[in-house]
């Protein structure tokens, strides 16, 4: 009798579990986004969303709680209830934060969230002023070998995606760099373009229009395969650093730990489905952005590879939260 009634009560509770699930959503969702308004974050974010919205049929409103490199925005998500009502469009700062302030972070990158889609990449390329007397990535790295604390690299600020890859090639060549920090990737470029930074690593959008207008050159793109953009222009690999398409910006949807697989599925389907679509396609490509779009098991073995894999730069080149 006993075994009956825990039976009994396993099927309703599956039952109400799926009812609930089938249910979803039954009023908006709320994407938050841990960056200011206008940023690739936030307008990658906010396609999205919109693309959701109709097939979800419900409203998916991004909110910006900008702040503190993203961290305000993912503790409160952290803390949200586990109900798909409340998701984070995390970026690479996601697992970064964590790594440089470990438990003051508030949040453990992967035990307090369930993946949802990696949803873009967002490549960088290697730029210095264009009257810059360094002519090629390669005339870079033998100055700074030769010549050490001669060449510096700018960056959005300690930590972000340009702080980063100057570091992870700092270590790659064997090479001692100065980084110069800035509050954005504006002012940082800004720096470069005048040739009072030697260079940095920018986000691949707009880049074409400061070349054609001769403030910046590239020395070399940070993508697998070199692009018709930038005809000439070698990749990273080329100059003898592999893998260097790692150090990309990620943005991807997470959920709260605990969120229902049935939940979790709806919302990988809805995102998928928006990435598929020739005008959110055209979109993130006018962007720089490149389409991913995976299933929630495929984001989560990526987030543990790049937890390892910036936690190994970070380590090599001794980089701390200040």
């Amino acid at each position: 009798m006993k075994k009956t009634s825990t039976l009994l009560l396993a099927a309703t509770l599956a039952a109400a579990a799926g009812s609930a699930a089938g249910a979803y959503p039954d009023r908006p969702i709320r994407m938050i986004v841990g960056f200011a308004a206008g940023g690739p974050t936030d307008v990658i974010a906010r396609v999205l969303a919109q693309e959701m919205t109709r097939s979800l049929g419900h409203p998916v409103v991004v909110e910006n709680k900008a702040g503190a490199n993203s961290l305000i925005a993912t503790r409160e998500v952290a803390a949200a209830g586990a109900d798909g009502y409340t998701v984070l469009f995390a970026s690479l700062s996601h697992n970064v934060n964590w790594l440089l302030l470990g438990a003051k972070a508030g949040y453990d990158p992967l035990k307090d969230f369930t993946p949802i889609s990696n949803g873009a990449s967002l490549p960088m390329v290697a730029v210095t002023a264009y009257q810059s007397p360094i002519q090629s990535m390669k005339q870079l790295i033998e100055q700074a070998r030769a010549r050490p604390d001669t060449i510096s690299y700018g960056s959005a600020g300690n930590g972000g995606s340009a702080h980063l890859a100057g570091a992870m090639l700092s270590t790659m060549a064997k090479a001692r760099m100065i980084h110069v920090p800035f509050r954005g990737n504006g002012p940082a470029l800004t720096e470069v373009m005048a040739g009072r930074v030697s260079f940095m690593f920018y986000p691949i959008i707009g880049v074409a229009a400061n070349v054609q207008e001769k403030r910046l050159k590239v020395l070399a793109v940070g993508t697998p395969q070199a692009g018709a953009e930038f005809p000439g222009v070698p990749t990273m690999a080329d100059v003898g650093f592999p893998d260097f398409q790692d150090t990309a910006p990620w943005v991807g949807l997470l959920a709260p730990a605990g969120t229902p697989q049935p939940v979790v599925q709806k919302l990988n389907q809805s995102m998928v489905e928006a990435l598929r679509q020739p005008d959110v396609g055209k979109r993130l490509k006018e962007l720089g952005a490149e389409v991913i779009g995976d299933t929630p098991e495929a984001f989560g073995k990526f987030l543990v590879q790049d937890q390892k894999r910036w936690a190994e730069v970070i380590k090599a080149a001794g980089i701390t939260a200040e």
